[in-house]
């Protein structure tokens, strides 16, 4: 085996070693969050425990998951289960509002430095129809969301921004 092939092996070994490194800070954190969200609905559910319905049964219960789903994060997609809270009759008994997550809001699909990522490389230079790549490259394969299509309209709704800024008329 000559040196080069010596070399390419020596990289190919690391970069798998990479991405076993990175698959494992993945599960991690998707440990870490699914754990955070589960004591989340616990607390909201010991919260509520003691309120019952006209037949006994507890208005606040917790009711199984919802649908998977990934998140971009700065490591490459998360897929996780947010567990479910059945709490419809919750405002008949109760002054409470309903269980909304303060760790995951409802719609969120990439976390908000992903969000911060996007108009910094488009400010370097990078083309709109390059972007799914370079993405690709920085969060791993397999993200959703930040097509061509998308990071058009995102640089229209910039764009209107920035003329309502240009103009004063921008509200925050």
């Amino acid at each position: 085996m000559n040196k080069c092939t010596q070399e390419i092996e020596f990289i190919k070994g690391e970069e798998s070693a990479w991405s076993v490194l990175e698959e494992i800070a993945r599960e991690g954190a998707r440990k870490m969050l699914k754990l955070a969200l589960e004591n989340e609905v616990e607390e909201f559910v010991q919260k509520h425990s003691a309120l019952r319905n006209e037949q006994g049964r507890k208005v606040v219960a917790k009711n199984g998951y919802m649908p998977e789903r990934d998140i971009v994060t700065g490591m490459g997609p998360i897929r996780i289960k947010q567990p479910r809270i059945d709490d419809r009759y919750l405002k008949d008994y109760s002054n409470a509002s309903w269980f909304t997550s303060n760790i995951l809001p409802r719609y969120l699909r990439r976390i908000p430095s992903i969000d911060n990522l996007v108009p910094a490389l488009y400010l370097k230079g990078i083309s709109t129809n390059d972007f799914p790549t370079a993405l690709s490259a920085i969060l791993g394969e397999g993200v959703k969301g930040l097509s061509s299509a998308n990071i058009v309209r995102l640089k229209e709704s910039w764009q209107k921004d920035y003329m309502e800024w240009k103009t004063g008329t921008l509200v925050l």
